[in-house]
């Protein structure tokens, strides 16, 4: 079973509001350098019009690059990332997910098999490897927000007091399949 790999489907309304922010701070934002370099405004209707192209762009042109050219993408990357399992483990669940290893966002995948819980890391990180978590050695699993703002991760405590923090997607059903482990 994989779990997380679809890219959400944005509404048009959904466009239309992720369209308006990011166009309204950019165009406040290009004002105020502006007055803050120059001492004036000089073309407030230049502004709004950058604001208006950036905002479509960001609700309207990155959903459809994301969904063209991502999917592939992701399944490339997804597809070649295969854990060190012992001779008798399979793999129950898979999906992507980022690991923190000090400040750095690990991508990878998270394995969970029928021995154990298996990170293992893409090619295009600077810190490459492998994370295994015994779920004989599993105190906790909790759920946590990532820069304390998103609510898409887990934090797992280990007998020997380390933390394993994770983003993925779908977190409760993995938190449900890893305390099914743990129990």
């Amino acid at each position: 079973m994989e779990i997380g790999t679809e890219l959400p489907t944005l509404s048009a309304k959904q466009k239309i509001i992720s369209s308006i922010l990011p166009g309204v701070l950019y165009a406040g934002l290009g004002l105020l350098f502006d007055y803050l370099m120059n001492g004036e405004l000089r073309s407030i209707y230049s502004h709004l019009f950058q604001g208006v192209v950036f905002g479509f762009f960001v609700g309207f042109g990155l959903p459809y690059f994301a969904r063209k050219l991502g999917p592939s993408h992701l399944e490339k990357i997804g597809n070649s990332i295969k854990p060190d399992l012992a001779e008798n483990e399979r793999i129950e669940v898979e999906g992507p997910a980022n690991l923190f290893r000090g400040i750095e966002g690990v991508g990878g995948k998270l394995f969970l098999t029928n021995e154990k819980l298996t990170f293992k890391a893409h090619k295009l990180n600077i810190q490459n490897g492998q994370t295994t978590i015994d779920y004989k050695q599993i105190t906790e699993v909790s759920r946590r927000k990532t820069a304390k703002l998103l609510d898409n991760g887990i934090r797992i405590k280990t007998a020997d007091g380390k933390k394993h923090d994770f983003v993925l997607g779908e977190r409760d059903l993995w938190i449900e399949k890893i305390n099914e482990k743990v129990a």
